[in-house]
């Protein structure tokens, strides 16, 4: 009687610690679904595509065209133009602009321009005014991208990336696609952007709740250049990863011992 009392008492200390263990890893389905409780309809946003403001070390690229293709040729010579590395192991440089740390470029003829601060159009105009009034060209038409426009996504999604946006847009949900998307652990209604700030360095931290319908008339909808991306772990992967967790694995094979040493001592004295 005394070792199926021990039997019992260990069989309730194992089930009752597994049972812990599954309520722990539970996730609440309802924070894991995108816009949580929106239903059908027609939901009317102005969210406008967030402009970019050319920085320190971006690289741009800039092409010149007019009734003169020669005359427009030379301007489209670039100085930093790619070659081959004579160390396989080193990147070889993109062609393109790189904005110097006084936020300025060299162009053809022109020399020193000073583009931090300003955006791509107000590059192009720049740049067009000085070439018809030196008389360089006739009706230039100017192009200005950037090369370098990037977002990257970390923390809890499947694939942790920097994605690099050749056509100068892209929304928060597809950056998260690009990603692999969020995993059953991260947290939908608390997702970091930190985006640059002014030319003084400073940083914008934006707290989003993708559960909301707000996200999508959020300026933070559109990601701006070398916006972050951070998804934050719920307390479920938070709690998985504690050092308790680490002890169930241990404490239940002890148990399962136990058990089976009882059984076989019962066994053996019926």
């Amino acid at each position: 009687m005394e070792m199926k009392g021990v039997k019992s008492k260990l069989l309730f200390v194992f089930f009752l610690l597994l049972a812990c263990g599954l309520m722990d890893s539970c996730v609440d389905t309802r924070k894991t679904t995108y816009f949580n409780g929106v239903s059908n309809g027609t939901l009317s946003t102005n969210t406008p595509i967030p402009i970019s403001v050319i920085q320190r070390n971006d690289l741009l690229s800039i092409t010149i065209s007019s009734l003169n293709p020669e005359a427009s040729a030379f301007f489209n010579t670039l100085t930093n133009s790619p070659g081959t590395s004579a160390n396989p192991s080193q990147p070889v440089p993109m062609p393109g602009y790189l904005v110097s740390p006084e936020g300025t470029i060299q162009f053809p003829i022109l020399g020193t321009i000073k583009v931090q601060g300003l955006t791509t159009n107000q590059l192009k105009e720049t740049i067009r005014s000085q070439l018809v009034d030196k008389k360089l060209l006739t009706d230039p038409i100017v192009t200005v991208r950037f090369l370098d426009f990037k977002v990257t996504v970390l923390g809890e999604v499947s694939k942790p990336t920097v994605i690099t946006v050749p056509d100068e847009k892209i929304s928060l949900l597809e950056a998260i696609g690009l990603a692999g998307d969020l995993t059953i652990y991260a947290r939908r209604d608390n997702v970091l952007v930190i985006r640059e700030g002014k030319d003084d360095g400073s940083k914008v931290l934006k707290r989003i709740n993708l559960n909301s319908p707000e996200l999508l008339s959020s300026d933070y909808y559109y990601l701006k250049s070398n916006d972050i991306v951070y998804v934050e772990p719920n307390k479920a992967k938070i709690s998985s990863a504690g050092r308790g967790k680490e002890w169930i694995p241990i404490i239940l094979s002890g148990l399962s011992l136990g058990i089976i040493v009882v059984e076989t001592i019962n066994n053996n004295h019926p």
